[in-house]
C-alpha cells in the first residue's frame, strides 16, 4: 500500500499508451479490463488530480476488479421494491432471527450498554439493525468490495453518479486504513461488515470503540456496535417515545397523505383531521408521515415519526424500517424474558 500514500502528477508512458489505445479502437477495448475502458482512465486521472493517488496503483486496481453480472441482476431487484409488507416481514420476524438477536445480546451486553451511555441509541435497535443486515454476522457479503463498486460506478448507468462516489470513498478508505483493495467483501451493493457500511458510511461513522487503534467492523462486533450506534446518534436520533404507530382510519381522505415519501411531510393534526386515529399523547403540531401496509389480505396504516425517519438514513426504505423496529420490539421483550429467568 505504500504505493497508493504516493502522489503522482505526470502520466506514465504505460497509461498514455493505453489511453492512446483505447481512443483509437475503442471496441476492441471496451470490456477488455476496466484500466483500459476510456472512461475509467478519465475517472483515474480526476482521482490523480483531487487526491493524490498514485496513477500506476489505480491502474493495478482497475486491471484487477471483475465486472459482476450477479451484481448487476441483484440490484435490479431489491427486496424492498419486489416484495409487500407481509412478504419483506416474513424474511426478518422469524423465531430463529429473534432467538439469535437475543443471544448477540447477551453475548456483547458490555459493548451494547457503553453504546447506549455514549450514543443514546438503545441496545435493541443496535441488534436488530445488525440482525437485519447480516443475520449478526452471518452473512457478510461474498463481493469483493472493487468488483462490485467498479460493475455498479461503470456499468450500471441508473445509478452510476452515485456509486462513482462510493468508488472514491473506498479508493480513499483502504488508502487511509491500509488495506489491500482486493481483500474486503461485502453485499452486492458494496456494504460491508456486520452493519453494512457503504464506503462514505464507513469514513464518516466507523468507530474505534474499543480502543485498539484500529476501526473494524468486519470481525470486530465491539467496533461494529459502537459504529451503528453512532450512525444513528449523528443522524438524530432522539428516543422520544415510539418510532411508528399503528393506525385506524376513518375517512379515506387522508389515504391521499399515505405514502407520499420518506420525508415527515405532514402534520399530526392535519391527519387527525382527515380521519387518522392518532393517539392523543402525540401533538398536532409534530411533523409525521403515514405508509400504508400490505397484507395478505388487506392493509395496515402506520404513522412515522422522526426516529423512523432517522432509521430510513440507514436503508431508505418504510419497509426496512418498519422491520427493524418489530425486530427491535420482539428481540427487547425476549431479552426481558430471558433476563427474568
Amino acid at each position: 500500500m505504500r504505493r497508493a500514500m504516493e502522489t503522482s502528477g505526470t502520466r506514465s508512458p504505460v497509461s498514455r499508451a493505453i489511453l492512446a489505445a483505447v481512443l483509437a479502437f475503442p471496441a476492441v477495448f471496451a470490456w477488455t479490463d476496466y484500466s483500459t475502458r476510456a472512461e475509467v482512465v478519465d475517472y483515474i486521472n480526476g482521482l490523480v488530480a483531487a487526491h493524490g493517488f498514485d496513477e500506476d496503483w489505480l491502474l493495478g486496481v482497475f486491471e484487477g476488479a471483475e465486472k459482476s453480472g450477479e451484481v448487476i441482476r441483484k440490484i435490479t431487484r431489491p427486496a424492498e421494491k419486489a416484495l409487500a409488507w407481509h412478504e419483506y416481514r416474513g424474511i426478518f420476524l422469524t423465531e430463529k432471527r429473534i432467538n439469535a438477536g437475543v443471544e448477540f445480546w447477551k453475548a456483547h451486553a458490555e459493548a451494547l450498554d457503553a453504546a447506549w451511555r455514549r450514543y443514546g441509541v438503545p441496545a435493541e435497535i443496535v441488534v436488530a439493525i445488525i440482525g437485519v443486515e447480516t443475520f449478526y454476522g452471518r452473512y457478510l457479503g461474498s463481493h469483493r468490495v472493487i468488483d462490485a463498486l467498479a460493475t455498479l460506478a461503470f456499468d450500471y448507468p441508473p445509478r452510476s453518479a452515485f456509486f462513482k462516489s462510493e468508488l472514491t470513498e473506498f479508493l480513499l478508505l483502504v488508502r487511509e486504513e491500509g488495506k489491500d483493495p482486493f481483500a474486503p467483501v461485502g453485499s452486492y451493493a458494496g456494504a460491508m461488515g456486520y452493519g453494512q457500511f457503504i464506503s462514505s458510511s464507513y469514513r464518516n461513522y466507523a468507530v474505534d470503540f474499543d480502543g485498539d487503534n484500529r476501526r473494524d467492523i468486519w470481525t470486530n462486533k465491539t467496533d461494529a456496535i459502537g459504529s451503528v450506534a453512532n450512525y444513528f446518534a449523528r443522524h438524530g436520533w432522539k428516543g422520544e417515545g415510539p418510532a411508528a404507530v399503528r393506525l385506524d382510519v376513518r375517512n379515506d381522505r387522508v389515504l391521499e397523505l399515505a405514502d407520499t415519501g420518506l420525508d415527515l411531510e405532514h402534520l399530526v393534526g392535519e391527519l387527525r383531521r382527515l380521519g387518522a386515529v392518532v393517539p392523543e399523547a402525540i401533538g398536532d403540531a409534530e411533523r409525521a408521515a403515514l405508509f400504508t401496509m400490505e397484507l395478505a389480505e388487506g392493509k395496515e396504516y402506520w404513522l412515522a415519526r422522526h426516529d423512523f425517519y432517522v432509521i430510513t438514513r440507514y436503508n431508505r426504505s418504510a419497509l426496512y424500517a418498519l422491520a427493524v423496529l418489530q425486530l427491535s420490539e420482539a428481540v427487547r421483550s425476549g431479552h426481558e424474558d430471558a433476563s427474568r429467568q
